[in-house]
């Protein structure tokens, strides 16, 4: 089957829980701690999001990387699960991104996000 992540020992439940997520999704995750850059963008705007994450935002960025649904989002925050929708639909716009995986994914890579 090969190796589709490697992470540390040392790795929490949450991260271990986004990383497998990550995997089913057909992606491979590498702690960063577990590896050197092999490239430095020249273009540091290249890797930046127009519009910035409301603090909200990146708090419901978090949950998505645990796997939470719209209401336990809700739920976890005192918010309906309509409001919830609307904050994930913002984090997936404002990131220009299809997929709470994909947010993931470009939140990390972004520093925005530390799994």
């Amino acid at each position: 089957m090969g190796v589709a992540g490697i992470l540390p020992r040392s790795v929490r439940a949450r991260q271990l829980r986004a990383a497998l997520y990550a995997v089913a999704e057909g992606l491979s995750v590498t702690a960063p701690s577990l590896t050197t850059p092999l490239w430095i963008s020249s273009n540091p705007s290249q890797h930046s999001i127009p519009e910035p994450l409301t603090p909200r935002e990146l708090e419901v960025l978090s949950l998505l990387a645990e796997g939470l649904t719209n209401r336990a989002i809700g739920l976890r925050l005192g918010i309906s699960e309509n409001t919830a929708k609307f904050h994930v639909q913002a984090v997936l716009t404002k990131l220009g991104v299809s997929s709470r995986t994909e947010a993931v994914v470009l939140a990390t890579r972004l520093g925005l996000l530390t799994l």
